[in-house]
């Protein structure tokens, strides 16, 4: 069995356990602040195990995503000097940043709007938010409408065509896995260049 596959089953498993959605909330609350790995890699197959709990798991992946976000604009706007840079660092996002700061003066919450939709890394977005001293409450609405738009648009794919999208998943599970990852790397690729 490859390791995708264990995982894929792994986590169709873990999405009937009592612990699936606190793991859903928590990479979904880490992703947004500091995290690299979306919780769509964890949304997806946990809605197609259990296709009426899909709007719910929607519904705590964009919780824990605007809570999340809140934790990356506190460090964006109080500890960028110390948290922020490592992070930006570590991912190696530094000219990707300082793009988003630049255009948060002129954009403000359409960048959210944009952004948070896209396989761009939003711990970018919230940290940036941060720095700029966006409005808390534009910030929030913003996050939640763009967060929940994303999440919401996977819940109800797996609702009104769960057994076609099951079957084709778990028949192209490697390609599903790769078009995954790959989108992850075009979204921080397109913040590096």
């Amino acid at each position: 069995m490859s390791p995708i596959r264990s995982t894929y089953d792994w986590i169709l498993k873990q999405a009937e356990g009592p612990a699936a959605s606190a793991v859903l909330f928590a990479l979904a609350f880490a992703e947004s602040s500091f995290f690299p790995i979306p919780p769509d890699v964890m949304l997806l197959p946990m809605a197609i195990a259990n296709r009426e709990r899909a709007y719910r798991f929607a519904l705590i992946c964009t919780v824990g995503s605007v809570l999340g976000g809140l934790l990356g604009y506190a460090i964006g706007a109080f500890l960028y000097d110390s948290i922020g840079l490592w992070i930006i660092d570590t991912y190696h996002l530094q000219a990707g940043f300082q793009r988003f700061h630049d255009q948060f003066n002129e954009w403000g919450v359409w960048i959210i709007l944009a952004k948070g939709l896209t396989p761009i890394p939003f711990k970018l977005v919230t940290i940036a938010s941060g720095v700029a001293r966006l409005n808390l409450v534009s910030f929030v609405l913003a996050a939640a409408a763009t967060r929940g738009a994303r999440f919401f648009l996977v819940a109800f794919l797996v609702r009104r065509y769960g057994a076609p999208i099951r079957v084709f998943v778990e028949k192209h599970l490697t390609w599903v896995a790769l078009g995954i990852l790959a989108a992850i790397v075009l979204g921080f690729w397109v913040v590096l260049r």
